[in-house]
């Protein structure tokens, strides 16, 4: 097992001006559960997002593996307070240093929004350059096209396609697009994603 996180690889709070990323905590139970009724949520078969009943454990599950060493797991919300979503820092290896961006989802309302590019931003950023990582990692099934573009809009590039990588809840066996962004890139996509954040929007 994994060592507990220690410092810099800690639980921390990341705020902006549209999105705030708290650590995960029991108390957020609720609000999880209300953000994830949208009946849209329960219709992406080649993603896993927890459902009300099954919320509790997937607290439990991710606060497990933050307390294993392995994951920094964050409840979103949005500039008003509201619960949105949840994402992480996952499969941390503080040897390289290298992190995963993952386990993301978020309520309908906000994705494709400032919202969504802030929240990689600041996530971004505090890897690269609170956490010193050599590389931030992307993952997504092959035919997530929203999450494959979304994750390109980034800047992030395209490593390859792990073939029938793992099996999903309904026992499909999925390609994984694996996609990244080195310490190198950092300065350019850093500039890039201020530009999004900064540009009027329609």
């Amino acid at each position: 097992m994994a060592s507990p996180l220690s410092p810099p690889f800690a639980p921390v709070t990341l705020e902006g001006h549209h999105v705030r990323l708290a650590p995960l905590s029991h108390a957020d139970h609720d609000g999880l559960v209300d953000a994830v009724r949208d009946a849209a949520l329960a219709g992406l078969w080649y993603t896993s997002v927890p459902t009300p009943d099954t919320m509790r454990a997937e607290i439990d599950r991710r606060l497990g593996l933050q307390a294993a060493g392995s994951m920094i797991p964050f409840t979103v919300f949005d500039v008003s307070g509201t619960v949105v979503g949840m994402t992480t820092y996952m499969h941390i290896d503080a040897a390289v240093p290298r992190v995963e961006i993952g386990s993301t989802w978020y309520v309908p309302a906000v994705q494709r929004t400032g919202l969504n590019t802030e929240a990689k931003f600041l996530l971004l950023r505090h890897a690269f350059e609170g956490l010193g990582c050599a590389v931030v990692e992307f993952r997504t099934h092959f035919l997530n096209q929203q999450s494959r573009r979304a994750i390109e809009r980034l800047g992030a590039k395209l490593d390859g396609v792990l073939r029938a990588h793992m099996r999903m809840n309904d026992g499909s066996v999925r390609d994984t697009c694996v996609y990244s962004v080195l310490a190198s890139e950092w300065p350019s996509v850093r500039s890039h994603l201020r530009w999004q954040l900064d540009r009027p929007r329609a």
